[in-house]
């Protein structure tokens, strides 16, 4: 299970070579210009870029006057994990590197981007949630302080598995959504707030969800929210066309299907359900990515990072 982890050595080094490799060659970080506060305003000078003006103010007087702002020294970041047990899934890809399942790809992602941003001297912290808040880390911008993560996300890939007759692993259920709540309650300082979940919720439970992540917004955090799922299994219901048996990871429920009978009222309600939680995502401004997990790391975040740092 955890030969690829064992090849790495530690997240530590996957990281290290990722960004070695990869990120320190970007111009520019995909996190600068999020931290700015407002200063002042100052008249507009004829000739000079319109990107700030503050047009309300000129509706009020009828004259020009630009925004000034003051960035913030440093950025505070906490890289927020769904470690539900549906997470885990699929189980036979656990710990792999190469083609993680969906818990290593939010380890592998959150190891990356903190040694990007101890790098950049920001700071950063870890929660884990699934009813609650599992884990919570105080934001800090030290080496010790990444190699404690690190070892935290070490140990959520070496936790034994709720399968193969393992009665004594109690499996975890999620609410996201309250979560989330007490996460944005919690953080009590303006922040870059970066969640991996797969969101696999029931319909009453999607309006609590954009509620909690409005929540987060409303204390000015910024938000990034990968929507972390497998592709193939997840939204295309790709399965051989046999009796199968499904199992509920958080519930433990079982259900014996053929396939090929439910698999088109399956795929338009995931299609219908992902496409919601895009649509209110970007009508509160909220920074969404869906990531497709048997892509592999590579073929998702990094682009993405690029993609963010042209755009900053």
């Amino acid at each position: 299970m955890f030969q690829d982890l064992e090849r790495y050595k530690s997240l530590d080094f996957f990281a290290r070579q990722i960004v070695e490799g990869f990120i320190t060659g970007l111009h520019r970080s995909p996190f600068h210009g999020f931290s700015v506060e407002f200063a002042e305003h100052r008249q507009y000078t004829t000739g000079e870029s319109t990107r700030n003006i503050d047009w309300k103010l000129y509706g009020r007087t009828n004259k020009l006057f630009v925004k000034r702002f003051e960035e913030e020294t440093n950025l505070r970041c906490q890289l927020v994990i769904d470690h539900s047990s549906s997470m885990l899934f699929p189980l036979e890809q656990h710990g792999n590197m190469q083609q993680p399942n969906k818990i290593t790809f939010a380890c592998q992602a959150a190891a990356v981007l903190s040694e990007l941003l101890v790098r950049q001297r920001d700071a950063f912290g870890l929660s884990l949630l699934s009813d609650g808040i599992d884990l919570q880390t105080e934001c800090r911008s030290s080496r010790t302080h990444q190699q404690y993560l690190l070892q935290l996300l070490e140990q959520e890939l070496r936790q034994p598995l709720p399968s193969k007759g393992n009665d004594k692993v109690a499996m975890r259920t999620t609410h996201i959504a309250d979560a989330l709540h007490l996460t944005a309650e919690k953080l009590h300082r303006r922040s870059l707030i970066v969640i991996f979940t797969d969101a696999l919720i029931s319909a009453n439970e999607h309006d609590p969800l954009m509620d909690a992540l409005r929540h987060l917004r409303h204390c000015k955090h910024e938000v990034i929210l990968f929507h972390t799922l497998h592709h193939s299994h997840e939204i295309d219901f790709n399965y051989a066309n046999r009796p199968t048996e499904f199992i509920d990871l958080e519930s433990g429920q079982r259900l014996k299907v053929q396939p090929a009978e439910v698999a088109e009222k399956y795929r338009e309600r995931m299609v219908a359900q992902t496409a919601e939680i895009k649509q209110q995502a970007i009508r509160y401004r909220i920074d969404y990515q869906q990531i497709d997990t048997s892509l592999g790391f590579e073929q998702v975040l990094l682009p993405y990072l690029l993609k963010r740092s042209k755009h900053q």
